[in-house]
């Protein structure tokens, strides 16, 4: 016979067993609820992880900004560096050129963002000519014309834009774009069907100009000269007119039945936020065919809209010059007008909007249109007279 307290030990040996016999029995439970758990918590910590690298990067992008900001005002852009650039952001110049390709890139982007946020006190025109001298007048309004400090962080903006041939050819053909917008918003004044984008493309000559003398020769432009000037020219016989000779020959548009996602955007011209879902034409063109614009302009039907989406293949370094290009532009546009011009532009620099369009690559050269009827897309067309063979597309 055993003693006492062997057998006490072997009853709790065997209660022990047991208790291991019913864990191992469900083990089966754990494995399904804790690889579920595990799972979850790992989603939530990544993203937060991902939260926390966006917020990051959006952080360590405005902090590049203002001190390049600095940093260009002080020292203009020739002798900024971005090692200065870096110091005043307190971070590393790798973390620059994470967020900019280059200081150009940098400069422009800085431009852009003094653009889009520079107060636009309003001074609407009843007619085209009134409309037009207020134009002049908010342009000429933030240009060093004493040599004072506003306006002279942009100085050397056009003499880094005609360093290199593709950065000229995208500056020229935002330049027609801008033309067009001012073109329109004359025409919409009082309604009038005489096409005025001539008499914008003179104004802006005209006025241009008077930007390089102002930064050349402080003192030498009069804008109240140059603003009676640009009144006067909605008044002048510009042989202005359309059709170009080339669209009769511009083949018909493909007829398509597709899905239309219609992507939230941002309107550049308005600077609000909008929705690509009313019927019309979505033109996808890359930074060298923007002047192919105004072909859906004048050939769609009252009552649609044109919207334009700029795509280029070099973003990092052309999306910034046409932020800054546009928002100069509409800022101006917003103060001197009454009304927005009849069309719509869209930045894209991720290619997001290009793709939902079924444009999956871009360049500088991209030209397509898609024509948009009832939610669904009708009618697709490519390369040149893309634009005008999807605006006279057969909608239904």
């Amino acid at each position: 016979m055993e003693a006492p307290g062997r057998e006490g030990s072997r009853r709790e040996g065997s209660r022990r067993e047991g208790f291991a016999d019913l864990g191992r029995g469900f083990g089966w439970l754990r494995n399904m609820v804790a690889p579920s758990g595990g799972t979850a918590t790992a989603e939530r910590e990544g993203h937060v992880a991902r939260l926390t690298r966006v917020e990051t990067q959006e952080r360590n992008r405005a902090k590049v900004l203002a001190a390049a900001r600095e940093e260009f005002a002080e020292r203009g852009y020739r002798d900024a560096k971005v090692d200065r650039i870096a110091e005043r952001a307190e971070l590393t110049r790798g973390a620059v050129y994470s967020n900019f390709p280059g200081k150009r890139a940098l400069y422009f982007a800085v431009l852009a963002d003094e653009a889009e946020r520079a107060p636009r006190p309003e001074q609407h025109g009843r007619t085209p000519s009134e409309a037009l001298g207020a134009f002049a007048r908010a342009w000429l309004a933030r240009l060093p014309l004493a040599g004072g400090e506003p306006g002279r962080l942009g100085l050397e903006l056009l003499p880094e834009v005609i360093t290199d041939d593709r950065t000229r050819q995208a500056f020229a053909q935002l330049t027609r774009l801008d033309a067009l917008l001012l073109g329109l918003a004359l025409e919409g004044v009082d309604g009038r069907r005489l096409r005025m984008v001539r008499a914008a493309e003179t104004a802006l000559t005209t006025l241009h100009g008077a930007s390089r003398l102002a930064a050349a020769a402080p003192g030498f432009v009069e804008p109240f000269t140059v603003v009676s000037a640009c009144e006067r020219l909605t008044d002048l016989d510009l042989g202005d007119g359309w059709p170009p000779a080339h669209l009769p020959y511009v083949p018909d548009a493909r007829a398509v039945d597709e899905p239309w996602p219609a992507p939230p955007v941002v309107d550049a011209v308005r600077g609000e936020a909008t929705r690509l879902d009313g019927d019309g034409v979505v033109a996808i063109l890359g930074l060298h065919r923007l002047e192919a614009a105004e072909e859906a302009v004048r050939a769609l039907p009252p009552g649609e809209t044109v919207t334009v989406v700029l795509v280029s293949g070099d973003p990092g370094e052309f999306a910034p010059l046409a932020r800054l290009t546009v928002a100069d532009l509409c800022g101006c546009l917003r103060q001197a007008f009454p009304s927005a011009p009849a069309l719509r532009v869209v930045h894209d620099p991720a290619g997001t909007v290009a793709a939902a369009a079924g444009v999956p690559a871009v360049s500088d050269v991209t030209e397509t249109a898609i024509r948009v009827h009832a939610g669904r897309v009708v009618a697709r067309a490519d390369a040149h007279g893309a634009c005008h063979a999807a605006a006279s597309a057969q909608a239904h």
